[in-house]
């Protein structure tokens, strides 16, 4: 079935945790979560998994999953937190409840790209979101490891 896959993922969570300590790491993660989750219901996505600390989502339309993203990221500053994120839009496979497919890995290998606080989307993305509203910024080509041919990518704004 076609459709957008979010990947999002805290930024230094190793670092900050051991800085923080188990306890209010764990209370900062379960905010996190909980504000994730919530923007995740707002844009009617569907939580695929969690993945250490962060998650894989997916989304029947992409300017959802670019402004679900959006707001994750705005979010979860207040706590102090950074995350990336990376969308791509294609076909998947379901396995499951878990998803597969090339979809999925252009999708992870976008988000893992992505800067602190960054919403980092395919080209592919950019160009099914034109009249949305949405502002990109060329982040130029890439290659993206294991995927075939160089990718342009785009900064969500």
């Amino acid at each position: 079935m076609l459709a957008t896959v979010l990947f999002t993922d805290i930024v230094d969570s190793s670092a900050r945790a051991a800085a923080a300590g188990d306890r209010e790491w764990r209370g900062m993660r379960e905010q996190h979560d909980a504000i994730t989750r919530a923007s995740i219901a707002r844009y009617r996505g569907r939580e695929v998994k969690t993945l250490g600390d962060g998650f894989l989502v997916t989304f029947d339309a992409p300017a959802r999953g670019v402004r679900c993203a959006q707001e994750i990221a705005g979010s979860v500053r207040a706590l102090g937190i950074d995350v990336r994120a990376g969308l791509h839009i294609g076909e998947i496979e379901t396995d499951g409840s878990d998803i597969t497919g090339i979809a999925v890995a252009i999708a992870a290998r976008v988000s893992a790209l992505a800067g602190a606080g960054e919403v980092l989307v395919s080209g592919t993305i950019k160009d099914l979101t034109v009249g949305s509203g949405i502002s990109f910024d060329d982040r130029g080509t890439h290659e993206l490891k294991g995927i075939p041919d160089r990718w342009r990518l785009y900064g969500a704004s």
